[in-house]
């Protein structure tokens, strides 16, 4: 026995793996006592057996025990290992601790079973020793010996590997949030194939506001935020793995055979999981995380070509989706390139200040009276053409950027409408377009108002555009409480494009605003029997009763103007009256149809004192 002893102690001494250890072990065993056949069990920290040795045990008997749990009537090893004491059952088949589970012992001819529990140093179980018998007995004095011994042993050998297993574990996981780290994901993710399209799937997600929280709050709070990401992630990810890669980026690894069908459904649940408040060193707040998804193709080479795909995703939501999901699409490496160059071209024409703004009126539909301007942005090229808005509209999810091109149009617009009212033309109001970047850069009132008094233009004269699909960016409240600022300071607000998205009416009851102007994709059709004319007519007869103005936009045709005014609608704005034009020909057509102030029924703008000339 000591000859034994030597043997496995130097193979733990080694390093050697501890199922070899373990399987000589027990060989030796049964070489030195026949009859006997030895079996050693693993116990996780859940109270969970696993198979560790047993040479002469057949796979299916081994397999039957594979995460069972300990317990008080879980045969000789569960209930050895549940109690912390030895356990003699001399025969199986009469037993109760065994009543659930002799059938398959008695098949392998197993009679009898003595279990000892094998302890760590800090006394917590973490084996079982066992000896089966082919007879129904109890162990002898020397078997006993033997056991005490094979327990030493086997003691020192798991402790020895567990000791090995946290210090990979450690290295594997991330010591702030408890998930796998970088090295674990980098590891995972090579060991992947592409053969199989749709078998495994990718989301990168990004934490938005992690700096903002430890700017404002401290890193124990972004500390707090980080925990709290990573146990929600990983809840709501489960049975995937999540992976802390980074500062702020997260990562989970989907394998499911149906991933087409899996992955949306889980990106949303963590989406909606993550956004949930979190208490972070006496401090509520709400993580705001964007998603980039990829699932592998028959175009994916590696697994870094799936990494890559859904980077990119990643990049266009935290672009364009900031707070939601973007899955990769094969056109989506063109979109990015369309809009980088998008961003470029506008930053060059800021630098060179060859963006300006050009204006199309808004007309009362029965008089034809001009009773304000929508101020649109135009780029100039280096020679000479005028670009629209639209075609560049794509460098504005770019934040930096819109709020430059912000900046450029406000100071411009302002200081033209200063100049109409110097020139006594009785000027109403002109509408200010924004975009949900300026929005969210929280000084928008505030830039508004500090503009236009710069120029002495008072504020009733600015009507601040919002598209429907920022209006319904309403998660966060940072939308409803611009407006509801911008509106106490006199600014008034109008909801542009109305229609094209998810608003209704019933969202004007909580976040009011002054105007709603119908977009043009229902002006085209405004024909006899066209359910757009039923809509539109019911739009306008809401907005009334609600004390909200009307303006038709896009109407090219008189028919079209003429329903119009048949449904009540005042104002209008399209290629019927005017194209958007430069300031000196919107001056002059100021000067020739601008209504006067003795006639403002349709007006959107209260009464305004117009400077003399």
């Amino acid at each position: 026995m000591l000859r034994l002893q030597n043997v496995i102690l130097e193979m733990v001494a080694k390093g050697e793996a501890l199922k070899s250890t373990t399987d000589r072990l027990c060989i030796e065993i049964e070489k030195r006592l026949p009859g006997v056949v030895c079996s050693i069990l693993w116990v996780d920290q859940n109270g969970l057996l696993h198979p560790l040795s047993g040479p002469s045990l057949s796979e299916a008997y081994s397999a039957s025990i594979e995460g069972m749990a300990i317990g008080p009537m879980v045969g000789s090893c569960g209930s050895a290992a549940y109690l912390g004491v030895p356990v003699v059952v001399t025969n199986i088949e009469a037993d109760p601790r065994w009543a659930e589970f002799k059938e398959l012992a008695l098949r392998q001819n197993l009679k009898a079973c003595w279990s000892c529990p094998i302890c760590n140093e800090r006394n917590r179980v973490v084996g079982t020793f066992a000896f089966y018998y082919h007879e129904t007995r109890g162990p002898t004095p020397e078997e006993q010996a033997v056991v005490d011994t094979c327990v030493h042993l086997c003691a020192i050998a798991l402790e020895r590997h567990e000791q090995v297993f946290e210090r990979e574990r450690r290295a594997s996981i991330d010591a702030l949030t408890e998930l796998q780290n970088r090295a674990s994901f980098d590891a995972t993710l090579s060991s992947l194939t592409c053969d199989q399209p749709g078998t495994w799937a990718l989301l990168l997600l990004d934490l938005d506001n992690l700096k903002i929280v430890n700017d404002t709050f401290g890193h124990r709070a972004g500390d707090d935020l980080l925990r709290a990401t990573a146990t929600k992630l990983g809840e709501a990810a489960s049975p995937h793995v999540a992976f802390r890669i980074g500062g702020d980026e997260f990562a989970v690894l989907i394998r499911d055979s149906q991933t087409f069908a899996t992955i949306e459904r889980i990106a949303q649940r963590v989406r909606d999981s993550v956004a949930q408040p979190a208490n972070c060193d006496t401090h509520v707040i709400v993580p705001a995380a964007t998603i980039g998804a990829a699932i592998v193709s028959a175009d994916d080479k590696s697994p870094e070509s799936v990494r890559r795909n859904a980077d990119l995703a990643l990049y266009h939501a935290k672009e364009t989706a900031r707070g939601g999901v973007v899955h990769h699409s094969p056109h989506l490496a063109t979109t990015i390139t369309r809009r980088d160059a998008a961003i470029r071209h506008v930053a060059a024409a800021l630098v060179d200040q060859r963006i300006d703004a050009y204006y199309q009126p808004i007309v009362r539909l029965d008089t034809r009276t001009i009773v304000g301007v929508e101020a649109l942005c135009r780029l100039i090229t280096e020679n000479g053409d005028i670009i629209p808005a639209a075609s560049f509209h794509e460098a504005t999810s770019d934040l930096r950027i819109a709020s430059q091109l912000t900046n450029r149009m406000l100071k411009i617009i302002a200081s033209d409408v200063r100049k109409w009212l110097d020139l006594g033309i009785p000027f109403q109001h002109v509408g200010v377009n924004v975009s949900s970047a300026d929005f969210h850069s929280g000084k928008l009132c505030g830039q508004l108002i500090e503009v236009f008094e710069e120029h002495e233009v008072s504020p009733e004269h600015v009507i601040v555009e919002v598209t429907e699909s920022v209006y319904m960016m309403r998660q966060d409240d940072i939308v409803p409480r611009a407006i509801h600022d911008m509106r106490a300071k006199g600014l008034r607000i109008a909801l542009d494009d109305f229609g094209t998205g998810f608003a209704s009416l019933t969202h004007l009851l909580t976040v009011p605003v002054d105007a709603i102007k119908i977009d043009k994709s229902f002006t085209d059709r405004l024909t006899p029997g066209d359910p757009s004319s039923v809509i539109v007519e019911g739009l306008i007869s809401i907005a009334q009763k609600l004390g909200i103005r009307v303006v038709a936009e896009g109407v090219e045709t008189e028919n079209q103007a003429s329903q119009l005014s048949a449904f009540g609608c005042a104002l209008g704005q399209g290629y019927l009256f005017s194209r958007a034009v430069h300031r000196d020909v919107a001056t002059a057509l100021l000067f020739h149809r601008a209504q006067k102030p003795s006639d403002m029924p349709g007006q959107i703008a209260p009464d305004v004192r117009v400077p003399a000339a």
